[in-house]
């Protein structure tokens, strides 16, 4: 789901967002420093620890902020405190309430048509970073970075955790060359206009720094002190390895094969084809040369299938190669930094 569709599923954005500022708050129209969006996904989600952590260190930097909470279709005792911190801090506090779970992609597109910031702060729903590491993220934003991703070093989960964690950054290194080696931290810093280029959707919100660095933008990694770590430890269910399977894959078709999809399909379908004909011309030696007969043998039915297997994924990558050709001048795969002249 891109950023545009986000209004269509955000059932309610609670109305007292436009409450009468308090003293002292900004006015809605007025850029902020830093936009702090957290997805609240349970009712026992820590806002209130959230909060004065990230806020008190913005304000020790002498930064201006606001926080988002987008609940995802839950309430529970997070929402009473949501509404105490809005008594309390007025207008830079936030609230989106879905009436269904649409899952982190959809927070964060509704959270950043709503932002005032320069920059967007994604954080999970407890304090699982210093806040102290707030400082080296935002000066290296400050020097040029368009987005700058954690790496929590020492890790403080389980090693079994660890270990898959390790596996599933190792495979995008391989895939994408970068070295990147935490992307399943949540706790980010973005540059609002990296999100005008690149749409969020499903569980694309794990990959943004993938996207955005084969997009040309400048992705800095940083170590910084983990403190916390809530969700499942030990193996996970086959789906969710499966999903994340996919997501690889999905991952590695839009950063390498998104402007050539006949590399991709063509070298799919051209394996599945000269398999094929691999068989069936087998099938032929034995046939000509040795009297065997090929009628009724399994190898024959299979060997054809893979031909005509071959040939219609080939097709798929030349109807995609049509579409860009077709929508070529709509499309840019680089991102300028600067010009000299």
């Amino acid at each position: 789901m891109g950023l545009l569709e986000t209004k269509s599923v955000a059932a309610d954005v609670d109305e007292a967002n436009s409450a009468a500022p308090v003293e002292g708050a900004l006015a809605p129209e007025e850029m902020l420093d830093v936009s702090i969006i957290v997805p609240v996904q349970s009712g026992d989600a820590e806002v209130l620890d959230v909060t004065k952590a990230l806020g008190d260190e913005l304000e020790a930097q002498g930064r201006t902020w606001e926080i988002i909470f987008v609940f995802d279709g839950v309430r529970g005792e997070a929402w009473q405190h949501v509404q105490a911190l809005r008594a309390r801090h007025g207008p830079r506090i936030k609230t989106i309430l879905f009436k269904n779970a649409f899952g982190e992609s959809v927070c964060l597109s509704a959270a950043y048509e709503r932002a005032l910031g320069r920059y967007l702060l994604t954080s999970p729903q407890y304090v699982q970073v210093d806040p102290l590491e707030l400082g080296p993220m935002l000066a290296e934003v400050e020097k040029g970075a368009d987005f700058v991703i954690p790496w929590r070093h020492p890790r403080v989960d389980p090693v079994l955790n660890r270990v898959q964690s390790a596996m599933f950054n190792w495979v995008i290194r391989r895939i994408i060359k970068g070295e990147f080696n935490d992307l399943n931290c949540y706790f980010r810093l973005i540059r609002r206009e990296v999100l005008d280029d690149i749409p969020i959707y499903g569980d694309m919100y794990r990959f943004l720094p993938v996207i955005a660095f084969r997009q040309g933008y400048r992705v800095v990694e940083i170590q910084v002190r983990h403190l916390k770590e809530w969700g499942k430890a030990g193996f996970f269910g086959v789906g969710v390895y499966l999903r994340r399977f996919l997501d690889i894959l999905a991952v590695m078709f839009l950063t390498k094969f998104t402007l050539k999809p006949l590399r991709f399909f063509g070298t799919l379908g051209g394996s599945f084809a000269l398999m094929g004909g691999g068989v069936c011309g087998w099938l032929a030696f034995q046939r000509l040369f040795y009297n065997e007969s090929v009628a009724g043998k399994p190898l024959l039915l299979l060997g054809v299938l893979l031909i005509v297997l071959g040939v219609q994924i080939i097709g798929f990558g030349l109807v995609g190669e049509i579409i860009i050709f077709s929508q070529a001048r709509n499309l840019k795969e680089y991102r300028v930094e600067r010009i000299y002249e």
